[in-house]
């Protein structure tokens, strides 16, 4: 029987430890590591060599997409999961993007992420059945907007999520970090670090640039 090593990144340390646990009753897995978030996961590799991964989206200093992202540029044939509670479509989007070989819901039963992971093992790429459904949901709507797609960019083609449009808007409309942050009932450094992530999925450097190509494309 040939085992399948693996390793475990996830911030919440009960969540990290019940997963390994219920993971371990496996005859035909091995857990090399467990890693508390995506930086300690790639200090981890510089020890370990695990066929497959299982990721985490949101943690501290470094988030499963950007460690994704990271790890499939160090090493392209390394297979990763994303074993998170978001089923949001951006966050689908970015983590495929970021290379991910397929997106389960923690809630999935020990055996079912056993059956996805050797079915990742054999080339496939396995998800969650509500994050499929979600996908094609994505590509049907994708298909009825292609006419205006093609005439005008959307958001959406750059990952832009609800929020970041939101407050792309708010750039637009001239007020400051603290004022979105008031209207939108969040921090002014929440506002910030989207906007970040605004400038860094648009590829701009400016609040000038991001409103140019917002206005171009018909999104304000």
């Amino acid at each position: 029987m040939n085992i399948i090593s693996i390793g475990l990144v996830d911030d919440n340390p009960v969540l990290l430890n019940n997963i390994s646990e219920n993971l371990s009753v496996f005859e035909e897995l091995h857990i090399d590591f467990k890693a508390i978030n995506g930086r300690d996961a790639l200090d981890k590799l510089m020890v370990y060599q695990p066929d497959v991964i299982l990721m985490d989206i949101e943690m501290p200093v470094m988030d499963g997409i950007e460690a994704t992202r990271e790890i499939k540029h160090k090493n392209p044939l390394q297979k990763i999961i994303m074993l998170t509670v978001l089923d949001r479509d951006d966050k689908i989007f970015e983590a495929i993007k970021a290379g991910a070989s397929g997106y389960l819901l923690k809630d999935e039963k020990p055996s079912k992420i056993l059956k996805s992971i050797e079915e990742l093992m054999d080339g496939g790429a396995p998800m969650s059945p509500i994050i499929a459904a979600k996908m094609l949901d994505i590509l049907r709507k994708q298909d009825a907007i292609k006419e205006t797609e093609a005439q005008y960019l959307s958001p959406q083609s750059f990952n832009l999520s609800k929020r970041e449009i939101e407050i792309l808007e708010k750039i637009a409309s001239g007020l400051s970090y603290t004022q979105i942050a008031d209207r939108l009932f969040i921090s002014a450094r929440t506002t910030r670090k989207h906007t970040e992530n605004i400038y860094r999925k648009l590829h701009v450097h400016s609040k000038l640039e991001a409103i140019q190509m917002a206005q171009k494309n018909k999104w304000i």
